[in-house]
């Protein structure tokens, strides 16, 4: 009888540490992204108000390369091209060279992203089905933003196993990918297919030289923005530029360079390079000019979480995320031979799900593309994304803050290294 898949059991050492590394970076990001969010708010809703609107909207780029956008747009398309990119070599590294290289370990995350997705977009559907002008926006409460969630998580303080963690990253993950996806599929309104077309030449190029290992910035950069630019121009969203480039960055190292065990390929090189700029700098500024909402007292938020957007958007969060996730974890162990990891218990998936639930960046970016930056039914986007982003938070933090003392023993015993060889004996043969 073939041994049982375990469901969020422990990974390699190497892939746990490379892990831990990441969600540091995660942690700090979404904390500005939180700072970024609070900042527009007030802004938007202090007596200083068209100021923050003026900046916002304000137009700078060259217009005979139909590049003259306001720097809310220049945030969401431009600075979340470096986010996505990031995800696509995230991604790319995961399914190569992770843990989840392995197609049993790769199944779950994949399941709980789609059915991630799923749920809350029929719950939108269902809210939204007598405001046939409302569907448009069905996307929106699909997507979980990972830095924010791993913030809360922070504030939670939680000592959740790095399993669970990694779960949750590599979710976000994919959830980024199948995002892009339908951005891509569904959200171009008007397409011009030369501009595509001439922009697999640049793409091809840079898929070239990073295929020979070439890192000048001199010669990658201006590649990887005229192929950006140029699928701006074609109609479709230039975030999916970001990821074609990152899917053509090798993530081994070649055979000449010493192959696989001669140390970190070229994906995680750029990885460590860029993510600093992404969850320190993309990430927060078009939180900044994205959540800039006039909410307009407790009159207008009620005016806003009465539209049936907002509700839907709420809906899908809080109650579509937990139940796609958690249900897609549930039918993985009900119908195949893997089950849940003998340290876990299923209210730490119902709490990891809830976190789930925490939608941001892709939301807001949804959003916009739906109903338009500055739009009433865009500021009731807003307003639907951060109220149920809050309150997945809150059930979140009610599930699993209890868990927490529990994992902080647990934490110490997993500490231990009584052999003395730097490697904790819980990741080590025969030690369990």
């Amino acid at each position: 009888m073939p041994t049982p898949v375990r469901l969020f059991a422990r990974g390699t050492y190497a892939e746990a540490v490379r892990i831990a590394d990441l969600l540091r970076q995660e942690t700090v990001g979404g904390v500005l992204l939180i700072a970024g969010a609070v900042i527009a708010l007030v802004w938007a809703n202090s007596p200083w108000a068209p100021a923050y609107t003026g900046l916002r909207d304000t137009v700078v780029g060259p217009s005979a390369l139909h590049l003259d956008l306001s720097l809310g747009t220049w945030a969401a398309d431009g600075l979340l091209a470096i986010f996505f990119f990031v995800a696509g070599l995230e991604l790319k590294r995961e399914f190569v060279a992770g843990d989840l290289r392995d197609p049993r370990k790769a199944v779950l995350p994949v399941a709980a992203a789609v059915g991630g997705m799923a749920v809350p977009a029929v719950i939108f559907v269902l809210v939204n089905l007598h405001s046939p002008d409302a569907l448009v926006g069905w996307a929106i409460p699909t997507a979980t933003d990972i830095a924010f969630a791993l913030a809360v998580l922070a504030v939670i303080s939680t000592h959740l196993p790095t399993a669970l963690r990694t779960f949750l990253l590599t979710l976000a993950i994919v959830d980024d990918l199948l995002a892009i996806t339908i951005i891509a599929v569904f959200y171009t309104v008007s397409l011009s297919f030369v501009p595509l077309l001439l922009a697999l030449v640049p793409l091809g190029l840079f898929g070239l030289l990073v295929q020979r290992r070439v890192r000048s910035w001199w010669l990658l950069l201006p590649l990887a923005v005229t192929t950006w630019a140029l699928v701006h121009a074609s109609g479709v969203h230039a975030t999916v530029a970001a990821v074609l480039l990152a899917f053509t960055v090798p993530v081994l190292r070649s055979e000449a360079a010493g192959g696989p065990d001669a140390g970190p390929g070229l994906a995680e090189h750029f990885e460590h390079r860029i993510r600093p700029l992404s969850a320190g700098v993309a990430v927060p500024v078009f939180a900044f000019f994205s959540a800039g909402v006039t909410i307009g007292g407790l009159s207008g938020l009620t005016a806003s979480l009465t539209d049936t957007v907002a509700l839907g958007i709420v809906a899908g969060l809080v109650l579509g995320k937990p139940l796609g996730v958690a249900g897609a974890t549930w039918l993985v162990s009900r119908f195949t031979r893997a089950q849940l990891d003998d340290d876990l218990r299923w209210p730490d998936v119902v709490g990891l799900s809830l976190l789930a639930g925490i939608g941001f960046t892709v939301s807001l970016l949804i959003g916009e593309l739906a109903f338009g930056a500055g739009s009433v039914r865009g500021e009731h986007v807003t307003v639907g994304v951060l109220t149920g982003t809050l309150i997945a938070a809150l059930l979140a933090a009610a599930v699993l803050g209890p868990r927490n003392r529990y994992y902080r023993r647990i934490a110490q015993l997993e500490a231990r290294d009584d052999d003395g060889d730097g490697i904790p004996d819980v990741y080590q043969q025969g030690s369990r």
